[in-house]
Parts: structure tokens; sequence; C-alpha cells
């Protein structure tokens, strides 16, 4: 099963304002980061099951209450580099999570051929994923999905979690139609999170209009 949720919360949008303007500075460009992984940490959560719980006060009284299911379960991996600010923002709110990393690159050098590069992943260290497990990806831009579908792999040769998460900012249709695709063939649960679904990706791969190169903004050149 794929699913696509758009935050179309009145803050989000304004935050993603400031880090599409190429005048917004690098240190307030990672401030907006986690500012909206904690919002996609909070939409996220609105997706897990509420278990019924009774909890007494200091007054004495005992009154309903809500345990999230899964919380404990949760593991959040950050794709290399850009996605450290957004991670930062997701853990704020799932602060039970266990965490790990993948570090993946396009090979740009060679080109995109069918709307989508050749990854190269150079680095994974992940905690053991097992089937109670809740899996969130933490990634920036969703261009052509090629990235994405590699970390899943990836992951999937660690254990295969009971449903998959992708927190991210920008996405685009041919993403979407791409993860929908590796979902249904996979035989995942898959559902992506983002702040916006831009039109159009150009001949280098770069989502416009975009935030352009979201690693080099955070963190520098």
């Amino acid at each position: 099963m794929f699913e696509v949720k758009v935050v179309n919360r009145k803050y989000a949008q304004a935050v993603l304002t400031t880090l599409r303007d190429k005048n917004t500075s690098q240190i307030e460009f990672r401030k907006g980061l986690v500012r909206l992984g904690r919002i996609l940490g909070l939409e996220l959560i609105e997706d897990f099951e509420c278990e019924k719980t009774v909890v007494e006060t200091p007054l004495g009284a005992r009154v309903d209450g809500c345990r999230i299911k899964d919380l404990d379960n949760i593991v959040v991996i950050t794709v290399l580099r850009a996605a450290w600010p957004l991670t930062e923002g997701l853990i704020k709110v799932l602060f039970t999570a266990k965490q790990g990393v993948v570090a993946a690159r396009r090979v740009e050098e060679k080109g995109m051929k069918a709307g989508s590069f050749e990854i190269e992943i150079s680095y994974v260290k992940t905690p053991r994923i097992t089937s109670r497990d809740v899996v969130v990806i933490s990634d920036v831009m969703v261009a052509t999905g090629s990235t994405l579908v590699s970390v899943l792999e990836k992951l999937r040769e660690k254990g295969i979690a009971k449903r998959y998460y992708v927190a991210s900012v920008i996405t685009t249709p041919h993403a979407i139609g791409r993860l929908k695709k590796y979902a249904e063939e996979a035989g995942i649960d898959l559902k992506l999170y983002t702040i916006a679904i831009d039109p159009e990706i150009d001949e280098k791969g770069y989502i416009v209009p975009g935030l352009g190169d979201a690693g080099d903004r955070a963190f520098g050149s």
C-alpha cells in the first residue's frame, strides 16, 4: 500500500516559503528544516493508533487517556547529509526512536537516464529492523525517487519493518509514481509525507521551483 500526505498547515507553508527564498541565510535555512521536521513528526503521529489507558491524577481521580501504539518501536533513518536538521526536528516528537544513517549520493557525472540516477551508497549504519518496527526515512528532497528506492532496498536487507514512512519537504509527481510502483512490487506499506509537490525536474535532476541544493544551503558547499 502506498499513500501521499501533503501537509498544508499555514505555518508549514510559511516556513517552506522562507526556505525557497534564495536570500535566506545558511543558519535560517537549517533552522527552517528543523521546524518542518517537528511538524512532519506531529503529522506522522496522527497516523498511529491510540490505545486507551487509565491514569490516576494527583487528586486521586481516574481518567481515560491515550497511549500511542508503536511509539517505542520507531527507527528514524537519516539520508546524509541534508536531512540532519530535518531529523533533529523529527526526534523532538519521535523522542523514543532508535536512529540510523545511510550515506547515499546520486552519480550525477553519469547523468540522468529514463528519469532516474544511478545511486551510490557508501555507508549504512542502522539498528536491527524487525517486523514490529516502524521505519521513518528522513530525506529533504525527493526528486526522482532513485535515492529512496536504493535506501529502502538496503534497509530491507536489515529486516522487513511493519510499515515505512518518508518525511520530506518537497517531492515531485515523478518520484511519487516511482515510489508507488516500488511499494506495490515490494509488497510494503509506505506513506510519503511532504510539505509540497513541485511539478518539474530539470535536466540536472533538481526540483523546480524547489529549494536549490539543500545540503549546500544547510551546511555550505
